[in-house]
């Protein structure tokens, strides 16, 4: 289970106010990818928060309502780059822009960012990579979960624009139901051009 380890050995080498960040949606076929930044209160304590991936999305909304809330004093920030950027920049310079636009999105600045993952190049702020660092870190796991909600939030939503894809129910990642959509129906305007299973119908 992640906890405040690395939070507070930040806080003892003078960095006062830690930021975790994490991404959803790097490997799905259609949609955005999105980061989220997150401040946790000192005090905080949780017995549920864990890597979204490990979650039910039941558990996820629950623990998601619970962080968000006015009265939990966690300070979050999120940040979306769609299907068009992600097909011009690339996926992982998409992902990267997110990172570094959810920190900046925050309230509060602050004085260090631990990321998930491996290291960002141009970072706007000091900041460590932590590989796993959602399974580690109570910021960045629920940063991770803030992402992830706020990303099928928006797959949701699309859903509706364009039923005949079932998004729904894979968020764009691309499984059976997905693939054999896009044989039959080829990329809608959310797809990523870009990847390889979507390209091909692109020739």
């Amino acid at each position: 289970m992640p906890d405040f380890s690395f939070e507070k050995k930040l806080i003892t080498s003078g960095h006062e106010i830690i930021a975790g960040v994490d991404e959803a949606g790097r490997g799905p076929l259609a949609g955005p990818v999105v980061a989220a930044a997150v401040i946790l209160p000192r005090n905080f304590e949780s017995v549920e928060l864990d890597d979204s991936k490990k979650l039910s999305s039941a558990r996820r909304e629950k623990i998601y309502n619970n962080i968000t809330s006015p009265h939990s004093n966690v300070i979050y920030a999120y940040s979306v780059v769609d299907e068009e950027q992600i097909d011009t920049i690339n996926i992982l310079r998409a992902t990267h822009k997110a990172m570094a636009q959810a920190v900046l999105n925050l309230s509060i600045k602050p004085s260090f960012v631990i990321i998930d993952g491996m290291p960002v190049k141009d970072f706007p702020l000091p900041n460590d990579s932590i590989v796993k660092g959602d399974s580690k870190s109570l910021s960045i796991a629920a940063a991770s979960i803030i992402a992830k909600v706020e990303r099928d939030k928006l797959m949701l939503k699309y859903s509706k624009l364009y039923p005949d894809y079932k998004f729904e129910k894979h968020k764009g990642y691309g499984t059976k139901v997905h693939l054999e959509a896009l044989d039959k129906f080829g990329p809608c305007k959310i797809h990523r051009k870009s990847f390889a299973p979507v390209k091909k119908f692109l020739v």
